[in-house]
């Protein structure tokens, strides 16, 4: 029996272990509601909320360790929905004035799903994730407030599901 081709998801040549920022998605195994639970507030006074569940909390927490287990790497923002993770990773080439090299996107990503989903005991994410190259400032401001808008907008999210 033939295995469906998968489609590539990433640039073809492109070093992702590059100094740069980058935009990642990472979904929940079957696009479960596990990671948290938005509360929209009525009024300017009562803003959206994410509650973490205790799967969120890990997250949070793996995301966190992030720069601690990489050095080169750094969150920019980031934000933990129901079911995805919306994250701005920045490679960075120079630490206190000297080259260092950088782990790969695949590598980081890969490394926090599997540690969080140890710690959650349960396999908490689907295969692979979406990422998107940040070429400029204006890519990066866009991103920026699409991370920041996204609570509010969760009904009309393209991973939303009604749990």
């Amino acid at each position: 029996m033939d295995l469906p081709n998968r489609k590539r998801i990433r640039l073809p040549n492109y070093d992702y272990s590059s100094p740069g920022a980058y935009f990642i998605t990472i979904c929940t195994q079957d696009r479960n509601c596990i990671l948290s639970s938005i509360a929209v507030g009525a009024a300017i006074s009562r803003p959206t909320e994410v509650r973490l569940t205790r799967y969120g909390e890990i997250v949070d927490l793996a995301i966190r360790n992030i720069s601690s287990i990489y050095p080169s790497i750094s969150v920019d923002h980031y934000v933990i929905m129901p079911n995805h993770v919306h994250l701005i990773l920045q490679i960075h080439s120079v630490e206190g004035g000297r080259m260092i090299s950088a782990p790969t996107v695949s590598t980081v990503v890969g490394q926090m799903k599997r540690w969080a989903s140890r710690q959650a005991g349960a396999a908490l994410w689907q295969k692979s994730y979406h990422e998107h190259v940040i070429r400029n400032e204006n890519d990066y401001r866009e991103i920026w407030e699409y991370i920041e808008a996204n609570p509010a907008k969760w009904a009309e999210d393209r991973y939303y599901t009604n749990p």
